[in-house]
């Protein structure tokens, strides 16, 4: 059974309206030869001419918007716009959501915008169906009332005409498709039902959500003559209603369309303002409702779900009842079976995330470890330092009391220098706790340069016999990035003892390492070079790779987590060879948040 899917003329009419009022008319740039076609698909349920009226401005906002292309309407009936997806003749697809569920399903188009009504609570509450009959003391009050009443309806393939409450009737016992409330189809305009009910052809009337407010405020109708059956509350929503609501027309890309063609295209539909109706275009909706609808009705793409009905099945297969019943137990079983592993390996991939990101946290830490390790001997000596130089203080002290020879300019000097070293020491030791200790990620606004001047300070006094470090901004002074500084300086610590370790042994004038902050791509960029020596091509795409190492001693995580850290900024760890050679450029960005 094939479904033709009709939308309410009076949304035309609205959108008809957007596209014409929404902005003033500005001129177009005249188009070229030379620009790209691109083709959009719209559903002309109503003929070329109405899809004129209601689009016709459509492809002149994106010409406006994207000039290096050229935007073309193709009005196509509901066959001959999918077999027009199917090959690959239009770019995009505007069609009402029944349509789209199916194309989506099949070929694989995906929405990048949804049309919003004026009185839509949101992108997935926009419209549904409002069953209405005549007011008085006999009115009827619910759905399972109209049973073996006639119902008038425009056609029975609308969807806020129709299908959105045949779902409802279906819940409430009363199957309209096999007749169980006679339909009388008046066709369109929807008015026709109304005038159905009021000239007592029909008991009932579907029609879309807010036809009944919007003729009544035009006077065409009085509302009070009407009531409205089984009303289904939806917050915020100002119309009434016998249904849930349900999401507008799409606009949606075909499948294999240029991605960032598809991401300038909905980045101008959600730039254009509102009409003065209030029509607008906002984020796509979530189009789940509608395929539970088809789902429950067995429509759509769900369709095949009729051969599986127990009332189609009888019918024609009686003999074969019984194995249908156990093989349609075994399919219940399965999903069921499915259902619960999905439901519980969801859980178990939550628990695993959670995991991840402890391990994540840990894995920081114990690299940050490594390198202390790493470093112990070099620590141990610059901790002797200002100890040897307090014991030798402290004895010169002891001597000359021995000898009777104490004054109190020496006292003052001894004692300035023995506090100097005390602080020293005391530096050095709350720079290695401030960098060993476990700590929740706290992302804050600093100044770039300060971050990087810190980095270097803390690995100039950790490492007394650092090769020379030259520090260059080429930043606007006040530049800052929020960040978690201390991850950033943990990735600048790393990079900076790699250069280190790879001009070991080399002479002083190539043992120079250079920081040099800069923007790049609109984000801004930190590079540490080297003049150590080469790295074979093969070496360079394994760089980031976790326990990839090319040092004897080394764990192979250090570059790993430093690309994970900096990537968890929203930016990107690169390495390059330095030209000319040798040498190696280590290269990542931050994106820029000066105010």
């Amino acid at each position: 059974m094939k479904l033709l899917v009709f939308v309410p003329p009076g949304l035309l009419a609205l959108l008809a309206t957007w596209a014409a009022l929404a902005t003033p008319r500005e001129p177009v740039p005249p188009l070229t030869p030379a620009l790209v076609p691109v083709r959009i698909g719209v559903l002309a349920y109503r003929g070329p001419d109405e899809v004129v009226a209601s689009w016709g401005r459509l492809p002149e906002r994106l010409n406006m918007a994207i000039p290096e292309r050229r935007f073309e309407l193709l009005p196509l009936e509901g066959p001959a716009l999918s077999d027009a997806v199917r090959k690959r003749e239009v770019d995009f697809v505007l069609t009402n959501s029944t349509q789209y569920v199916s194309l989506a399903a099949e070929l694989g188009i995906r929405r990048i915008a949804t049309v919003m009504l004026p009185e839509a609570v949101s992108p997935e509450q926009a419209l549904g169906s409002t069953v209405v009959t005549l007011a008085g003391p006999k009115a009827l009050t619910e759905l399972s009332d109209l049973r073996g009443k006639r119902i008038a309806a425009a056609a029975d393939d609308a969807f806020g005409g129709f299908l959105a409450a045949a779902r409802e009737f279906q819940k409430a016992g009363v199957d309209l498709e096999a007749g169980e409330a006679p339909l009388l189809l008046t066709g369109f305009p929807m008015r026709r039902a109304l005038d159905a009910v009021k000239n007592g052809e029909a008991e009932a009337a579907i029609v879309r959500t807010c036809l009944l407010e919007q003729l009544s405020a035009k006077g065409l109708i009085r509302s009070e003559d009407f009531r409205v059956v089984a009303p289904h509350v939806v917050a915020g929503f100002r119309c009434a209603t016998s249904t849930p609501l349900y999401p507008d027309w799409p606009f949606a890309v075909v499948a294999g369309v240029d991605r960032g063609l598809a991401k300038a295209v909905a980045v101008a539909l959600l730039s254009m303002p509102a009409s003065e109706a209030g029509l607008s275009w906002d984020v796509p909706a979530d189009y789940q409702s509608v395929h539970d609808l088809y789902r429950d009705l067995m429509a759509g793409p769900y369709a095949y779900l009729r051969t599986t009905t127990i009332e189609g099945l009888s019918k024609r297969y009686r003999p074969y009842l019984l194995a249908f019943f156990a093989l349609l137990a075994g399919v219940i079983i399965h999903v069921i079976r499915v259902e619960y592993l999905v439901t519980r390996r969801t859980g178990e991939l939550r628990a695993a995330q959670e995991r991840a990101q402890d391990l994540q946290r840990e894995s920081e830490h114990m690299a940050r470890l490594s390198i202390l390790g790493e470093m112990s001997g070099t620590l141990a000596h610059e901790l002797n330092q200002p100890l040897t130089t307090i014991a030798t203080y402290a004895q010169g002290l002891e001597r000359h009391c021995a000898t009777g020879q104490l004054n109190c300019a020496l006292v003052k000097d001894a004692n300035r220098e023995i506090i100097a070293q005390t602080e020293r020491a005391s530096g050095v030791i709350r720079r290695v706790r401030a960098f060993a200790r476990k700590r929740v990620a706290v992302r804050e606004q600093r100044p770039l340069a300060e971050t990087v001047r810190e980095a270097v300070s803390m690995f100039s006094a950790m490492l007394p016999d650092l090769p020379p470090v030259l520090v260059e901004s080429r930043l606007p002074a006040g530049t800052t990035v929020e960040a978690d500084h201390l991850q950033v300086q943990q990735v600048l610590f790393n990079l900076l003892k790699n250069a280190a370790d790879a001009t070991a042994g080399l002479p002083l004038d190539r043992r120079v390492i250079t920081v040099i902050q800069d923007r790049l791509e609109g984000a801004l960029s930190i590079q540490v070079a080297d003049r150590g020596p080469g790295v074979p091509v093969e070496t360079m795409s394994h760089l980031f790779e976790p326990f990839f190492t090319t040092k004897q001693d080394g764990l192979g995580l250090g570059l790993a987590i430093c690309k994970s850290i900096i990537e968890a900024h929203g930016g990107h760890l690169r390495a390059e060879l330095r030209q000319p050679p040798p040498g190696l450029v280590f290269r990542f960005t931050l994106p820029d948040s000066t105010p």
